[in-house]
């Protein structure tokens, strides 16, 4: 992993330091790049409010080989981590690797540690183009993430994605506020119960699962399981959209509270390592989703340098399950978390 972080490093000078811990302080306000939105604040909250997380430590017992596998979806994972969609490699990352190479990293290293990875989405043409490609190299084993587009945009990469027969569809409802895309014609908006509604449907006929991502708000998740999306993500879409929001593990309590067990609870924002991953899996959500170290991984080691990286997932989830004396997924739950 050292000598990918430091040939990532190289690749993405300019826009991604590639700092020792990635937190959102060094970039701030860096966007297109790697930074969060102007003050950075939202960025280091989702960093900031998991590290107030902590562990209690667990040894007398007979777990010595945890298993962390889990089904979410009707997929099964060797362990509860999901690539989130990214795209834009070219003038967010610095260009370093083709967006077709991002793509297929993230989706052949995904597969082959036995998870599975999204596709992003966004303008120009070549960056879901990319994603659709890939896809289909794949046999349709990846999550397509396409943006809340207002008119016919949406149905149309419904239809394109649709061709590779994907087990599962996203939005990324965070992406709403990108008035970039508006000003280049190609309006994004938010979507009324009655919008998502239907659009849950065009999918479920499809023999796909929904999953909407970029719900920050307890109200908003039963709103989601009322018009009825299989999974969310608890999401500030990495801070980079909406200044100032809290951190994902701020809000996930509540939102565990209102829809668990109505649908599939998923969470991203400062999810760096294995034991981040134990931590928000005990306080109530169902998968884990990380987003920026995959650039890292992917730019700086193309699929060899994702399955490290999922490589270190395991190794540092199983260790934490050891020490915690979590036997499986099924076992881990509130009690290993300390003063929670």
């Amino acid at each position: 992993m050292k000598e990918i972080r430091k040939k990532a490093r190289e690749l993405m000078k300019g826009y991604c330091r590639v700092c020792p811990v990635c937190d959102g302080r060094a970039c701030a306000g860096e966007v297109p790049g790697m930074g969060g939105i102007g003050t950075g604040s939202a960025f280091r909250n989702n960093i900031a409010a998991l590290a107030e997380v902590t562990l209690n430590m667990r040894l007398l017992h007979d777990v010595c080989d945890p298993d962390p596998s889990v089904k979410i979806l009707g997929l099964d994972l060797s362990l509860p981590v999901l690539a989130a969609p990214i795209g834009g490699i070219s003038f967010n990352m610095g260009g370093g690797i083709e967006e077709h190479e991002y793509v297929d990293a993230v989706l052949g290293g995904c597969k082959e540690m036995g998870t599975i990875g999204c596709t992003g989405d966004g303008v120009p043409e070549f960056l879901y183009k990319s994603a659709f490609e890939g896809l289909a190299k794949m046999n349709g084993y990846g999550i397509p993430f396409i943006k809340p587009w207002e008119g016919d945009e949406l149905d149309e990469k419904i239809g394109m994605a649709a061709k590779s027969k994907p087990p599962v569809f996203g939005m990324d409802i965070d992406a709403a506020g990108l008035i970039t895309l508006r000003l280049m014609g190609r309006p994004v908006s938010p979507k009324s119960v009655k919008e998502l509604t239907a659009i849950v449907e065009k999918i479920h006929k499809l023999g796909a699962k929904f999953i909407l991502k970029g719900v920050m708000d307890p109200d908003e998740a039963r709103l989601a399981a009322d018009a009825g999306v299989d999974a969310i993500v608890v999401s500030n879409h990495g801070g980079r959209v909406l200044d100032h929001t809290p951190g994902t593990a701020e809000v996930l309590p509540a939102v565990v509270e209102a829809v668990k067990n109505k649908l599939t609870i998923i969470v991203d924002g400062g999810i760096r390592d294995g034991f981040d991953v134990l931590k928000v899996m005990a306080m109530g959500a169902d998968c884990a989703m990380i987003g920026r170290p995959f650039c890292t991984a992917a730019i700086g080691g193309s699929r060899e340098g994702v399955v490290k990286y999922l490589e270190s997932i395991m190794g540092q989830l199983k260790q934490a399950m050891v020490l915690t004396g979590c036997r499986d997924m099924a076992s881990v739950g509130q009690h290993i978390l300390y003063n929670y």
